[in-house]
């Protein structure tokens, strides 16, 4: 029972039923008797009659991975910065598994920005935690802010960085599969594009709708009196 214990403990052996967990949770001393007072067999809580114990099934390919040097882990840091400009911890979400933690990362932003390399503060709004920024990305977010918006509708690939919508931006995750998009106005993800379905994201007027369905569907604007412009980007 003990060497049980101790595997269930170490992820290596599990049961198939609750009755083995219950066995190894309540001491010998407070579990009942196999037969009551009248002779009828009472609740099973022995370790006897959990049932099968079975061995947890792991992939015999797999390797335990090593920490990364502190070289790898700046290199990461970097290429983050330059692929958003602005990264803080929620853009871990949409990047791959095997990427160093955040608190990694943090300690190599963190004495980049003591060297005066990058900015940290608060840039975007809505985003909780530190933020660290590129200097040319702080001019842009200015002059982004500065600019008039122009109503132009922007489609982007699922498997574009900028796909951050059920991360960083409301909505549900869009998978990166063939033919999946994301469209924008005025940086505001308006609708997806998902297995041929289209989910829009934000209240929309009619003729709005079908410009952004259109857009999205790649169908010509037949229906809109005034379509607003398209630009369409390539992955």
């Amino acid at each position: 029972e003990d060497a049980l214990a101790e595997l269930v403990a170490r992820g290596r052996v599990h049961c198939d039923s609750f009755a083995g967990l219950r066995a190894l949770l309540v001491p010998q001393s407070k579990r009942p008797s196999a037969f009551n007072r009248r002779g009828r067999r009472a609740a099973l809580f022995g370790i006897e009659d959990a049932g099968r114990w079975t061995l947890t099934r792991r992939d015999a390919t797999a390797t335990p991975t090593a920490r990364p040097e502190p070289e790898a882990i700046e290199h990461i840091a970097r290429t983050l910065l330059r692929r958003y400009g602005v990264v803080c911890w929620r853009l871990l979400e949409r990047e791959a598994a095997w990427l160093p933690p955040w608190r990694d990362l943090l300690r190599v932003y963190h004495r980049l920005e003591a060297r005066g390399e990058i900015r940290g503060g608060r840039f975007v709004a809505g985003l909780s935690g530190e933020q660290f920024a590129l200097p040319e990305a702080v001019g842009a977010l200015r002059q982004v802010r500065r600019q008039t918006p122009d109503g132009e509708l922007l489609a982007l690939s699922a498997s574009d960085p900028l796909n951050l919508v059920g991360t960083v931006l409301p909505g549900s995750k869009v998978p990166r599969l063939p033919g999946a998009r994301v469209l924008y106005r005025d940086g505001i993800a308006l609708a997806t594009l998902v297995a041929g379905n289209v989910e829009t994201l934000a209240s929309l007027t009619p003729d709005d709708e079908r410009s952004v369905r259109s857009t999205l569907l790649r169908e010509p604007h037949a229906h809109a009196a005034d379509p607003a412009p398209v630009r369409e980007v390539p992955v």
